[in-house]
């Protein structure tokens, strides 16, 4: 059996593993298999009861993964998150505790309920994948995936995110409601026998998942491609968006052009294929830029949002050949 068919066979099984469990929510769950492969974080705006813990405890399962939750609340603390050094009166020795965000998939829930000290916890450990307590370097365990939640309906009592974190997010992803026929499903699985889970794969054969999306194709058009996406969220101007310069106080930085190329990777493994084609690429821009840009006083006043600037922007600019084949691909014989 070949690689390439091993890696599709696996993300097939955990997939369905999860679903078994999950109902509908195939958009979210196919941004969650993307965050995983590319190693990247996800923030989820829903209104509560949309599976979001669900899903990440199920996938934890799936791949046999550790998980923790931790609720936000005004009164964390950043030890709470990272963990804390602890004296021992008997000994006169300390000892360091290693908080929850030692795990393979970590649910930050409503992430925004918890001062900017405490979100900017979460800074080092997102970027790096290390935490450091009192002068002393920490791992945490690989593969480490953060989900972020926040509830887009109450603004009592939170705080907005720091724009250094919101941008070490990889994508932005909007939770809706489910339809009727999938929330009668939902009822009857809720309500039903219990499902239980069985491990499909271990983390190091995720690891090696991972290593494959490295292994993608990318064409440079299509880099090209994603850095003219993102060059554009910061001068629209430039691509004849004139009008929509006093919408956007400052675009998308970098990081977007990576997350474009890396998310474009992982969605084209996992449509079975080891080069990415356009499509890859623009299914993910509204996910991946919506959180960088930062929209002005006159674009909230006027009802611009960030999904409108993108799919105007989309539509400016201009998209590269679809690269035909993998650069790997043998021609065929005649």
């Amino acid at each position: 059996m070949s690689t390439d068919t091993a890696s599709g066979e696996l993300m097939e099984r955990i997939l369905f593993e999860v679903k078994r469990v999950v109902v509908g929510q195939d958009r979210f769950l196919e941004r969650v298999m993307v965050a995983l492969l590319s190693e990247g974080h996800l923030l989820v705006e829903g209104v509560p009861g949309l599976a979001k813990t669900l899903t990440v405890k199920t996938l934890a399962t799936a791949i046999h993964g550790s998980f923790r939750r931790i609720q936000f609340t005004p009164d964390l603390v950043p030890a709470d998150l990272v963990g804390t050094r602890v004296y021992h009166p008997g000994t006169g020795a300390f000892s360091t505790t290693l908080g929850p965000v030692f795990a393979n998939l970590l649910l930050a829930d409503e992430i925004n309920r918890a001062p900017a000290k405490v979100q900017s916890a979460l800074l080092e450990v997102m970027q790096e994948r290390q935490v450091t307590i009192a002068g002393e370097t920490h791992r945490v365990p690989a593969p480490f995936v953060v989900m972020a939640t926040q509830n887009p309906i109450e603004t009592e009592g939170t705080y907005p995110l720091p724009e250094a974190q919101v941008d070490r997010f990889m994508m932005k992803v909007l939770v809706d409601y489910p339809t009727d026929e999938e929330e009668f499903v939902i009822v009857q699985r809720v309500t039903g026998p219990r499902t239980d889970l069985v491990p499909i794969a271990t983390t190091e054969e995720l690891q090696s998942l991972q290593g494959a999306c490295r292994d993608v194709y990318v064409d440079p058009a299509l880099v090209q491609y994603a850095v003219k996406l993102v060059a554009a969220t910061r001068n629209p101007a430039k691509i004849g968006l004139t009008d929509f310069s006093k919408y956007i106080t400052y675009g998308a930085s970098p990081r977007g052009s990576i997350a474009l190329t890396e998310g474009a990777r992982a969605l084209a493994l996992m449509r079975g294929r080891r080069y990415v084609l356009t499509e890859d690429m623009t299914d993910l821009v509204h996910d991946v830029l919506r959180h960088r840009i930062s929209l002005s006083y006159e674009a909230l006043s006027d009802g611009v949002t960030s999904d409108a600037i993108l799919s105007r922007i989309i539509s400016k600019v201009a998209a590269p050949i679809k690269p035909l084949q993998s650069r790997d691909e043998e021609p065929k014989a005649a």
